[in-house]
């Protein structure tokens, strides 16, 4: 199996908004998508919820949780 390059020099930080975790039905790791405010997170959350797995992550600021969502 080939290396898929080489690793990060540091970690990511996420940047200020909203964010949800989706993924498909029954994996434990998904794609994280950012939303400007709480309005678009939620229209977000009920158009993917129909058929993958939805995790509210809530608000980040300066690339720490700010706000939690349930």
């Amino acid at each position: 199996m080939a290396s898929n390059g080489r690793p990060r020099a540091r970690q990511v930080t996420l940047r200020n908004g909203f964010y949800i975790e989706v993924c498909n039905k029954g994996v434990k790791k998904g794609v994280k998508i950012r939303s400007e405010n709480k309005k678009e997170m939620e229209n977000a959350a009920t158009l993917y919820g129909s058929y993958k797995d939805v995790i509210i992550l809530g608000e980040y600021k300066a690339g720490e949780p700010f706000s939690e969502f349930s």
